[in-house]
């Protein structure tokens, strides 16, 4: 009894402790509560703004992501070739070109031909023709000339991206550099707008050239090669090669690899590169070379070259593919230099030395000469055959070479203007 009248006290003092001890924690947790109610009340309005403005993907997702619409392919008007049908020719070689031509410059024997006088439009392959009339006419490679507003409309047929803004001031050799070596059309309109007499004038001395050169199928519009009015066959273009190819500046600048020039009316460096892959390679020796394309023309190239040991003249028209044109000139090349007897037409062979007559045998017994004989009657002294009274005929220049009989081929129709691009 005693025991329990000590320890009530001591359980009420307990109690009062317990009660005192939960009073004093009760406000945090009514603190906890009222965080996680604000934590709650703050959730849907996060969502909602996380639907209103939803997060931007990474760039590798906007990569990844499929396009919505494709880009339609680009659909080139047909050829003057493919319209007339010359692609249809077969050949040999299964040359994707429809005009093929493969001469020996220095015997003029004709190695390989395809529809040879065909008449086609021949695109930047009339630059060639601008260089040469700048050439012939004498003009200052080193006089400066500014790029116009006229050459930008005079080539505003061209898809391809010029550098040469107006105001852009080089000098004429820079000018035919870029022409031959980038196809660069302004280029080539302005070497025609700064010729003495405009514009006009340099187009009749190129038709004028021409006519020199015996290319009677070639009829030009224009310097640049954009208007599909510019035709020619391979006969004619072979002709133009074997002229232009005696000028060596025109040899150095078609065949040039590339060249960083300062352009604009600010000047800044643009680097321009060789339109034909073929001059960085080690197995062409080519001394001369240009291309072209547009849509009424194909793919086409002339080069002067060294193959198999043979100063060669090469061109080719209208070719279907983009590199299809360099395919052939390769297919050619290995064919050139497989044939180990080439067909040969029109060549002078020299004469066979006369054959000697056999000595008879020394009688038996008789000993052999030695030293002097003065019995021998002596050599009568060389004298030069008399010269002829009738000198021989000159070559005709309006058929520089031996013209071999072809087969008829079709000659192409005149077609008209389609979208052109260069």
């Amino acid at each position: 009894m005693g025991l329990n009248r000590f320890c009530s006290p001591i359980r009420a003092a307990l109690g009062l402790m317990v009660v005192a001890l939960a009073t004093s924690f009760s406000p945090s947790a009514d603190a906890n509560t009222a965080a996680s109610a604000n934590k709650a009340k703050a959730k849907p309005a996060a969502a909602a703004k996380s639907k209103a403005r939803p997060k931007a993907r990474p760039p590798a997702a906007r990569k990844a992501a499929p396009r919505s619409r494709a880009r339609a392919p680009v659909r080139r008007a047909p050829s003057v070739g493919q319209i007339t049908g010359l692609h249809e020719t077969a050949d040999p070689l299964d040359l994707k070109s429809s005009v093929a031509l493969v001469i020996d410059k220095q015997t003029d024997e004709v190695l390989f031909s395809k529809n040879p006088e065909a008449v086609l439009p021949i695109a930047s392959i009339t630059k060639l023709m601008t260089a040469l009339v700048v050439v012939d006419a004498g003009l200052s490679l080193d006089e400066p000339l500014e790029v116009s507003q006229e050459d930008v409309r005079g080539t505003v047929g061209s898809r391809m991206r010029s550098a040469l803004r107006p105001g852009t001031r080089l000098s004429r050799g820079e000018l035919m550099h870029l022409s031959l070596m980038s196809s660069e059309n302004r280029a080539a309109h302005a070497l025609g707008r700064t010729y003495p007499g405009g514009l006009g004038a340099f187009v009749r001395a190129m038709n004028r050239k021409a006519a020199e050169l015996g290319m009677s199928d070639t009829r030009y519009v224009e310097p640049t090669g954009l208007s599909a009015d510019n035709r020619s066959s391979a006969v004619d273009l072979a002709r133009l090669v074997r002229a232009a190819s005696e000028h060596p500046v025109i040899r150095d600048l078609s065949t040039s690899l590339g060249a960083v020039i300062p352009v604009g009316p600010k000047p800044r460096p643009v680097e321009f590169r060789n339109t034909n892959g073929l001059v960085h390679n080690p197995e062409w020796g080519i001394g001369l070379q240009k291309t072209g394309f547009i849509s009424a023309a194909g793919r086409c190239v002339v080069m002067q070259a060294e193959l198999a040991g043979r100063q060669l003249i090469l061109v080719l028209l209208d070719s279907a593919g983009r590199y299809s044109r360099i395919g052939d000139a390769e297919r050619l090349r290995k064919w050139v230099s497989e044939q180990s007897l080439l067909p040969v037409f029109g060549r002078r062979a020299a004469p066979l030395p006369e054959p000697v007559a056999p000595q008879p045998p020394l009688p038996t017994g008789q000993a052999p000469l030695v030293g002097a004989i003065p019995s021998l009657p002596a050599v009568a002294p060389w004298t030069p055959a008399p010269k002829l009274s009738v000198p021989m005929p000159a070559i005709d220049p309006a058929k520089p070479w031996v013209q071999v009989p072809a087969l008829p081929l079709p000659i192409a129709e005149r077609a008209t203007q389609g979208p052109t691009t260069n």
